[in-house]
């Protein structure tokens, strides 16, 4: 049975890839995860945020001893742009990239114009084979135009595959008017492959302490169902390569995201949940239905469900038929 697939113009063994997680923060883990037949692994993201703040404390240190005795200054760290994070990241992604036997793909979530370049540069430099541009960008401003922010996400894509020559993805957020006029863009502009989606964090409320609680909880089977939709929209329709990501909890997830279109299925939250071993556990599934239905090789799946009208029509007659169906076992029950 073949499960290769290719993804960024990669050839993978299978379509299973470890989605960036803690799960990635050594080269052990990396391993574990190879071991376990993951298809490539997304190391977890680099945040530009934590590298400017650490050289910010650098600075701070420094300066604190800077009207004392000469001999002093040696206990005070030198000042290295980027700091002791950037190095380790880069280490890291050398040091799994020489470790294992499939890709390692670089994440990264910059804020500045220069912080994206710079960084993506030098993982592109430490032997990534791809990267995965994870562009968090919430719009608090309520005067924020929407243009503005799909123009944000252009720029930023412009500016790395201009200073990279390894293969460029970007992950997306669902809240674009229109997502795929907006995967269309960037897929003309370039981007090699398109992450869907993102999770914004969606903070609870402590009614105790009267506190918002931040927290980024494991995804559910249930979250699946809106990239399903965008990826059965938008196969066929573009050159960029398709990821699933979110909800995938048992190997049925893996077989719905191939399906509806995806070159490849993204999982954190289930290896995570059990553990980088559980990988194994999605692919025997995999293989188990394929084999099922008689299926020899992945692109005699992939797609099979995509959309292939403007899907408005589909669209809107499914909902018509969920609620139609949701009121009968209502009154059914009662």
């Amino acid at each position: 049975m073949d499960l290769s697939t290719r993804y960024l113009g990669l050839t993978l063994r299978n379509p299973l890839l470890a989605a960036a997680s803690p799960l990635s923060r050594n080269v052990d883990g990396v391993r574990r995860l190879a071991d376990a037949g993951v298809g490539a692994v997304v190391l977890y993201s680099l945040f530009e945020e934590q590298l400017r703040r650490e050289a910010e404390q650098n600075r701070r240190l420094a300066a604190q001893g800077s009207e004392t005795y000469a001999e002093s200054l040696t206990y005070f760290p030198p000042v290295v742009d980027g700091g002791y994070r950037a190095s380790r990241y880069l280490h890291l992604l050398e040091t799994a990239a020489g470790a294992v036997d499939i890709p390692v793909i670089g994440s990264l979530n910059g804020v500045t114009p220069g912080g994206w370049v710079r960084y993506a540069d030098s993982m592109a430099n430490a032997g990534a084979a791809a990267i995965e541009l994870n562009v968090y960008y919430l719009p608090g401003d309520p005067n924020t135009d929407g243009r503005q922010v799909e123009q944000r996400h252009l720029d930023v894509l412009a500016d790395v595959k201009g200073a990279v020559d390894v293969p460029v993805a970007i992950k997306l957020s669902p809240f674009f008017s229109s997502i795929g006029e907006m995967a269309q863009r960037l897929d003309q502009a370039g981007a090699d492959g398109l992450v869907l989606f993102n999770r914004f964090v969606q903070p609870d409320i402590n009614c105790e302490t009267l506190t918002a609680a931040p927290e980024v909880p494991l995804s559910t089977a249930a979250e699946i169902r809106l990239p399903l939709t965008w990826i059965a929209l938008l196969r066929g329709r573009l050159h960029a390569s398709l990821a699933g990501t979110t909800g995938v909890v048992a190997a049925d997830d893996v077989v719905k995201y191939l399906l509806a279109g995806a070159d490849v299925v993204q999982s954190a939250s289930a290896l995570l949940r059990h553990g980088p071993e559980y990988a194994s556990v999605l692919l025997g599934g995999l293989r188990d239905w394929m084999l099922r239905k008689g299926f020899n090789a992945l692109d005699e799946v992939r797609g099979i469900l995509s959309v292939h009208d403007d899907g408005s029509a589909r669209e809107r007659a499914d909902y018509v038929n969920a609620l139609r169906n949701a009121n009968s076992s209502f009154y059914d029950r009662h």
